[in-house]
């Protein structure tokens, strides 16, 4: 992999690495800096080649494939950027067969679209004698929390299935404008994706061609005119709990593509610097032991702060009324 040249036509043989992979997934595990619009675009072109003939992104590969990929330019990463530290990356848990970072916000889960580095590629840098590891799941690059990774093939489709099953159990945590009607206990609003006009990814409420979409929600804490709440993820659609939130009024606060701007910029008084919403557990069976496991990331203390904030201005306005 590492062999690859940007300037002529690459054949590269599958190993086991790439079993059963999406070619899509593959590719953009490999070409590293490439933009995934471009992967795509190479893909639907036809260039990309496996045994001879055109794949789709949906094509799974086998091991000894030969893969037949065009001339490329890959990103080069600006000169004097490097990975941040893997040891500011907190391990929450770790063994055999998985490791589970408490991911920072502001941090993306991968590279491309721009970002040169990401979670993914600092982790496999800080381990090259490592021979497979891969994101069970993503986060936003805003959000923090519990983030999944799996050490083998096996372990990650484990995971997989017991995802799309729904036999996993994802709790967020988020503040959100507004005194919570306690009536809403579930939000059951159906999802779709599509890419803006300046080639921005959004999702929307969609009734009729939308995926369907399963949020409970309950109320945790009255913070002035907020409330952080708790999210349970039936499914794990994009963006899914900040449209649900957004779109019952209840926008998560310094949500800078579903969110209410005017109310983000006052809340940075607060000391609001990100999104406020944290994966803050993962519940899931052990893919080798069978072991039912929790892992928890507690709220950062960033976010609690800006919290303590908004309690100390309620008072002082409460002291204040005639």
């Amino acid at each position: 992999m590492n062999n690859l040249c940007k300037d002529r036509v690459n054949q590269v043989v599958i190993g086991v690495d790439g079993e059963a992979q999406r070619i899509d997934n593959y590719l953009l595990k490999i070409l590293k800096g490439v933009p995934k619009s471009h992967v795509y675009r190479i893909l639907r072109s036809g260039e990309v080649r496996v045994n001879g003939g055109r794949a789709g992104p949906s094509r799974r590969l086998t091991e000894g494939d030969k893969v037949r990929i065009p001339p490329i330019r890959i990103a080069e990463r600006e000169p004097g950027t490097k990975p941040r530290n893997p040891m500011q990356l907190p391990i929450l848990f770790e063994d055999d067969d998985l490791l589970i970072i408490d991911k920072p916000s502001g941090l993306a889960v991968h590279g491309g679209s721009g970002v040169s580095f990401g979670l993914i590629e600092i982790i496999r840098a800080d381990r090259p004698n490592q021979p497979f590891i891969e994101l069970v799941h993503r986060l936003d690059k805003e959000t923090s929390g519990v983030l999944l990774l799996a050490k083998t093939r096996s372990a990650l489709t484990h995971l997989h299935g017991q995802i799309r099953d729904n036999l996993t159990k994802k709790i967020y945590v988020a503040l959100v404008w507004g005194a919570w009607d306690h009536t809403i206990k579930k939000i059951d609003l159906s999802l779709r994706k599509f890419v803006s006009k300046e080639g921005e990814r959004r999702v929307v409420v969609d009734g009729s061609e939308g995926k369907p979409s399963l949020t409970f929600v309950r109320a945790l804490e009255t913070h002035g005119e907020t409330t952080l709440i708790e999210a349970n993820l039936k499914t794990g659609r994009t963006h899914q709990i900040r449209v649900h939130l957004a779109h019952k009024n209840y926008p998560i606060l310094g949500d800078d593509k579903y969110g209410d701007f005017r109310r983000n910029k006052i809340f940075q008084a607060y000391g609001l610097k990100r999104m406020f919403l944290h994966a803050h557990q993962f519940s899931f069976t052990h893919p080798v032991h069978g072991n039912r496991i929790k892992i928890e990331s507690p709220i950062p203390t960033e976010l609690r702060r800006v919290m303590t904030a908004i309690d100390e201005s309620q008072q002082e306005k409460e002291l204040n009324i005639p």
